[in-house]
This record gives C-alpha cells, structure tokens and sequence, in this order.
C-alpha cells in the first residue's frame, strides 16, 4: 500500500501553486493589480498550498494504515477513511481467498503425490518437469531413458499433434523385465505457457507374468509329471494284475511309487516357489542378510549328507555388515547351489565356500558382496554352460533324475539373484569342477 503515498502529491501542489500565480501575474500584466497585493496573495497560496499538502499526506499515510490494518488516527476527511475501510476489506476479501487457493493448490499436489501409479508432466520437447512419488519409485532417476523409449515418444508426439489421448505399451529390459502401458494425454494449453501432457504408467509386468506362468506352469508340469506318473499307474496296474498276490515284488514297487511320489513333490514345489518368486522380481527386497548367521543355519541342515558323502568344507568367509536383500530368498539360493554341489561333486571331494566384498572387474564397480561356491567334480562342457539357468535343462539327464534333480534349481537361482539386483556367474572346466558366483550389491 505504499502507492498510496501518493508520488502524484507533487503535481497536485505544483497545479494548487501555479494556476493561481499565473491568474495573478495575468493581472499585474494586465494593469488591473499593483505588484505588492499580488506577491502577498502568492505568498498567502503558497503557504495555503503547503498546508494542504501536509495535511493530505497526513492524511494518505493514515489510509495507507487503514488499508493494512495498522493502527492510526482516523484520516480528517470522512470520505478517504471510507475508501479505506472499504479497501481493507477488500485486502482481506483477497488475503482468504489466496489462502483457500493455496489449501485447494496443496491437496491437489498431495493427491497427484499420493497416486498409485506413476505420473509425469512433460514438455512437447520432452523435458520431465513433474513427477510423483510412485514415478520416482518406478522410474527412478533415469527419467530421460524412459521417454526416448520410441513407443512412448511417438505417443507424446500423437497426443500433441491430434489433443487426443494416446496409449502404448512399453517393455523394459533392465534391470529387470518390466511391461509398462503408458496413457498419454494433452493438457489445455491455457494452463501452461508451452504444450504439455500428463503420462500415466500402469505396471502390468505382474499380470503378463502371471499369465505366462499359467500357461508354462501347464507345459512344464505336463512334461515333467508325465514321467513318474506314468511309471506310478503302471505300478499300480501291475499290483492290481500280476503282482496281486507277489508280496516281494509288491515291496519292491511300493518302494519305487514312494520315489516317483517324493520326486513329483519335489516337482511340484520348485514350480510352486519359482512362480512365487516371478512375482515378486520385480520389487526389489527390503529385509537385511547377515552371511555369517545364513551360512551357519543353512550348512547344519546339510550335515547328515556331507557326513555321508565324506566332503570336507573349505570355509572362507569374510567379516562383512548386513547387505540388503531376502534372507529366506538368498537361504534357498545357497541350498541349491550346495545342493549342486553335494550332488555332482566329487564323493570324498571338498566344496569351497568363499563371502568376500568386492568393487571392480569383473564384477559391476559398486561395491558388492561375492558368495562362491565351487566343488571338485567332473565340471560341465562349455556348451552347455549358458542354457544351465533355463527351466528343466539338464546336461545329463538320466544322472540328474537318479540323485533326485528337478531341472529347476538354478532357474530359482537366477530369479531370485535378478530380484536382488544382483548377477550370477557360473565357470567350469571338464575334470576340475564347477563355480558358481553370486554377487550382491551393498
């Protein structure tokens, strides 16, 4: 309110002083006043100009004051202090309504915040200039990659050209496999200075998964139950026919439909738990791993075997802090790839248990942590090494079968290392046995 001073105030006495000098001087020119009347007139207006000057500064500030709600005297004139009541209100009026913008303005910005899926406000030239948390969550801080995705460049570029919304569905491979639909749609131009439009992201990486793994779940299981259930009914035939009343032989099959039996249900729970960790692969683990502790838990349950098997254990493991990530998740990949070892190492042989942490070649150059276990067995031929992750490969069959392999073990694996962000390395050498690495990050 501090217009209100008046910087016109100068003209206003400039006009109060001079209309009345020049009406005198045109008299003294004229001859129709002597000169002392007339400069003692001037004189007399001058000192009138001055005093109502002062008085109606003093009066402006007094309704600057009354405006802004300061105290003060009420201004002489009835007229300006009405003005300034009626100003005052209207600041007050004002003041109200910038406050209820600025809640309304605030819930909507939590709303946006707060949604469930992710959204980002971006510029006709692709610049991101908004985003909500779940965006930030999904997309990270790599904003710029998903938008030089060209399906979703060439939706943006639709939406803008024809202001109609636009759809496309968009597959991420790193750093897992995510299935993206993106919903592109154009912003009134009048509420920006430049072009926008609002991109939604809807995640269905969970759905296609689920629906891939039905149908996997149906072939695979089909396949591989196809086997022991057959050699099941055929017993069963047998003990119903022939063997009716041949108890040795009734013996002999009941002790291998009991074997086929625990096979399947070996089966069954390896498919049950590797679509379970499909799921999940996509959302990164939020618990923490103390090595020490699962190492400890999970070798107690394999001492009857290595007891049987007359392995020794060559134990290196390094003094480490908690690495993030599923403990239960990271004890089955332990217990499978020690269960590998066990299984096709050498009998009387050593399996090498090595935790270190690692920054650099040839692992990624953050820091991370590494878990090796390696055996002595008779290896793997280098042919076969970049199909062993794949569900229900085997490189040799019937070996696999006979000491009770699903196919399905270092498929786990996999999964469960992509989840935590982590990689898996597997070397061997024929005769010299196998290495299987996991790294983690920290």
């Amino acid at each position: 309110m501090d217009d209100l001073r008046a910087p016109g105030l100068g003209r206003w006495m400039l006009l109060i002083l001079v209309v009345p000098v020049l009406g005198q001087l045109l008299m003294v020119i004229a001859g129709t006043a002597p000169l002392d009347v007339v400069l003692i007139l001037i004189l007399v207006e001058m000192l009138a100009a001055m005093v109502v000057a002062f008085l109606w500064r003093q009066d402006l500030e007094r309704l600057r004051c009354v405006v802004t709600g300061e105290p003060t005297d009420p201004p002489r004139l009835p007229e300006i202090e009405r003005v300034g009541t009626f100003l005052g209100q209207a600041v007050i009026r004002t003041r109200e309504r910038l406050a209820l913008l600025e809640v309304q303005l605030g819930a909507e910005q939590a709303i946006l915040e707060h949604l469930p899926e992710p959204l980002l406000l971006v510029t006709a030239d692709g610049t991101v200039q908004r985003t909500n948390e779940a965006a930030r969550q999904t997309v990270g801080a790599d904003t710029a990659a998903v938008l030089r995705h060209p399906l979703l460049r060439g939706a943006i570029d639709r939406a803008l050209a024809t202001s109609t919304p636009q759809a496309a569905d968009l597959l991420f491979a790193a750093p897992v496999t995510r299935e993206i639909h993106a919903m592109v749609t154009p912003l009134d131009a009048g509420l920006f200075e430049e072009r926008h439009v609002s991109v939604l992201l809807v995640d269905h990486t969970r759905e296609r998964a689920v629906e891939r793994m039905r149908a996997d779940f149906v072939a695979n299981a089909s396949h591989e139950l196809r086997t022991p259930l057959a050699s099941l009914i055929g017993f069963v035939e047998t003990l119903q026919g022939p063997a009716k009343d041949d108890l040795p032989a009734r013996e002999r099959f009941l002790d291998i439909m009991a074997q086929q039996a625990a096979r399947m249900n070996r089966l069954i729970d390896d498919l049950l738990s590797l679509s379970r960790i499909e799921l999940s692969e996509h959302q990164p683990p939020q618990g923490k791993i103390q090595f020490s502790e699962l190492i400890e838990r999970t070798l107690a349950a394999f001492e009857p075997r290595i007891v049987a098997r007359g392995v020794r254990l060559d134990l290196r493991l390094a003094d480490l802090p908690p690495v993030a990530g599923d403990v239960d998740q990271m004890a089955q990949v332990l217990s499978n790839l020690f269960d590998n070892a066990l299984k096709y190492g050498r009998e009387g042989g050593v399996i090498t248990l090595t935790v270190e942490a690692v920054a650099g070649l040839p692992w990624p150059t953050r820091p991370g942590v590494v878990m090796v276990v390696a055996d002595d067995g008779a290896g793997i031929p280098k042919a076969h090494l970049p199909r062993l992750t794949e569900r229900f490969y085997r490189v040799d069959k019937g070996r696999s079968r006979a000491v009770g392999g699903t196919g399905l073990g270092l498929a786990i694996v996999k999964h469960i290392v992509n989840r935590h962000r982590g990689q898996l390395t597997i070397t061997s050498e024929e005769g010299q046995g196998t290495r299987f690495s996991v790294w983690l990050p920290r």
